[in-house]
């Protein structure tokens, strides 16, 4: 019992001291900010990072790097506030998803990341390390809050493509249609008012998002001065294609599709990136077998080009599995014929 009760004694006077050791880093760092010297504020920031998480004190690490990342970069650090981030990430990352407080993670991520400059080089792996952390509160491609919110920060800055890669994975069609209408009239020509919607709707119905995908063609096809009509049928044969595309997945009809995909294969060849997109297409919605498909240069070039060649080069992945499904429900398509 004595030897208890001395153990116990001992385990006390150890956290004690371990939380006088926080308290006196705590104290210098708070001289350390007043006083200018960020290098020493940013290595206690460390120090105490290191401290909480092997104390597991999820909550205090979380929020002294939240306010260190804040306070670091109103002075200028922002090299060490991007430090703060990763270690940020890294403690949400260890403390592991709590659902009551990811809309509120999320909001502060898009505020951190917005407060890092262009030109600060620890950025995009914030933005990218951030993307990663958001999967395991919605899929695979990370939230759609966060992407619109580091969309918005991009198109500030005038990147445009990276601005629309985050809009379109953000699944709102509306404003995904508004961005495409603004970059098409202020950066394209009038011949290529149908191919920023094409390629915009051929990625998120390859990214399985079928409403953002309709929405995006509702917005843009009502509300684009340069379009010769706003209503089935358009003038433009690309557009055309996309209408009678969203009626055949509704339809399940894999004929029509194969019919559609062959009578507009001259427009589609206009960017040849058009063709994987629908190869991928036709997996997805009507349980074709995946086809090899060899993509050549964009018609829209460099800026608004094939962006999501990273994002879709995991499909290849699944398609042994889309295969599987294809053999088993071929009989039942072939009877919808």
């Amino acid at each position: 019992m004595a030897a208890a009760e001395s153990g116990t004694a001992a385990s006390g006077s150890s956290a004690s001291a371990a939380q006088r050791g926080v308290s006196r880093v705590l104290a210098k760092l708070a001289q350390s900010l007043a006083g200018g010297e960020y290098y020493e504020a940013h290595m206690m920031y460390r120090t105490l990072y290191f401290r909480y998480t092997a104390q597991k004190r999820y909550q205090d690490c979380l929020d002294l790097l939240f306010d260190g990342a804040q306070q670091l970069m109103a002075k200028g650090q922002e090299s060490s506030a991007a430090d703060l981030c990763l270690l940020l990430l890294d403690t949400l990352e260890k403390r592991g998803p709590h659902p009551e407080d990811s809309e509120l993670w999320v909001a502060r991520w898009g505020g951190l990341i917005g407060g890092l400059s262009a030109a600060t080089v620890e950025r995009e792996t914030v933005i990218q390390r951030t993307i990663k952390w958001s999967t395991a509160l919605h899929g695979q491609y990370g939230h759609p809050v966060l992407h619109k919110l580091i969309a918005h920060v991009f198109w500030t800055e005038g990147n445009v493509e990276a601005a629309r890669h985050h809009y379109l994975l953000c699944q709102d069609g509306s404003l995904s249609g508004r961005v495409l209408i603004e970059i098409s009239q202020s950066r394209g020509f009038q011949s290529e008012v149908d191919l920023f919607l094409a390629q915009a709707v051929l990625q998120q119905l390859s990214l399985k998002d079928r409403k953002t995908a309709e929405d995006t063609f509702t917005e843009y096809t009502r509300s684009h001065s340069k379009l010769l009509r706003h209503e089935f049928p358009y003038k433009e044969p690309l557009i055309n294609f996309l209408y009678f595309l969203f009626r055949l997945i509704d339809a399940k009809r894999v004929a029509g599709f194969r019919a559609l995909r062959k009578l507009y294969d001259p427009s589609l060849k206009r960017d040849t990136s058009f063709l994987k997109y629908v190869a991928k297409i036709g997996v997805i919605y009507f349980d074709e077998q995946p086809e090899a498909t060899n993509v050549g240069p964009t018609g829209l070039g460099g800026m608004f080009g094939d962006i999501f060649n990273r994002l879709m080069s995991g499909f290849d992945d699944e398609d042994a599995e889309d295969q599987d499904t294809s053999l088993r429900r071929q009989n039942v398509n072939n009877e919808l014929d």
